[in-house]
């Protein structure tokens, strides 16, 4: 009777339709499921030895994803208690921490925030010093490069929402910095050359700071923008940069070897 009820099961049309390859057996089913697989599919179907082995990869690609998913998570959740606003926004962080059930979600989310830079200058570091990004692979370098610094504006743009004393100064600060943008920036090189008749093209009113702060102050605009930026924005496109990050490996060869 079991025998019969597992060969309904295992021939079924619902099993067929889900699993098409069957039981990975052959190292021919076994490329058939990764290839056939939407997330499987960004992988390579064969690794190197060296590319499994802790003290070459060091891991650090595989923490900084997993982090990154831990603060997708706890993000989420943070989301459903958090007001961006400036009479919510301080009091719901102390809420978080005090009243919310599992107040630790707000600690996991700061410090795996602190934890996934470190781990991507760590990858940075580790694929620098392998050679890792040379030919075939300076493109996956680049969009790591591009990783890194998003990693960094999202260290940022999280930094004000707690809305303390601490973070607006720090903000105030770090967005100063954007006034000496070249050529964007109002106090920046070369922003006094791109006039129209006298006029300059870049002042205080439009120029990169203010793009960034939406206002030429540090107030609810900024806190507004810097939410749908931190929560948004950012991820989405590192999300896909991702993606096609993983996937370029898999183009590439699989982690390259050891030089």
């Amino acid at each position: 009777m079991i025998g019969k009820l597992k060969n309904a099961v295992l021939d079924s049309q619902v099993k067929k339709s889900i699993f098409r390859v069957g039981i990975p057996n052959t190292d021919r089913k076994r490329v058939l499921i990764v290839l056939g697989n939407v997330f499987l599919h960004l992988h390579p179907t064969k690794v190197r030895t060296s590319g499994v082995k802790l003290r070459y990869t060091w891991c650090a690609g595989g923490l900084s994803f997993f982090l990154f998913l831990v603060l997708t998570l706890t993000g989420v959740l943070l989301m459903f208690y958090y007001r961006p606003t400036v009479e919510g926004a301080y009091v719901d962080m102390l809420d978080l921490r005090s009243q919310v059930p599992f107040g630790i979600m707000r600690e996991l989310h700061r410090w795996s925030a602190h934890a996934m830079v470190i781990m991507v200058m760590v990858h940075m570091f580790r694929v620098f010093m392998t050679g890792s990004y040379k030919p075939p692979r300076e493109f996956n370098w680049a969009i790591g490069v591009i990783l890194l610094v998003l990693t960094f504006l999202l260290s940022f743009t999280g930094y004000l929402l707690p809305w303390d004393q601490l973070a607006i100064w720090a903000i105030t600060v770090g967005s100063n910095m954007a006034k000496a943008t070249p050529l964007v920036g109002a106090g920046g090189p070369f922003a006094d050359f791109l006039q129209i008749g006298g006029v300059p093209l870049i002042h205080p009113g439009d120029d990169a700071r203010f793009m960034l702060i939406g206002a030429k102050e540090i107030g609810g605009t900024t806190l507004l923008r810097f939410y749908v930026l931190h929560c948004i924005g950012i991820p989405l496109i590192a999300a896909v940069l991702m993606a096609v990050h993983f996937w370029r490996i898999r183009k590439d060869g699989g982690i390259s070897g050891p030089l």
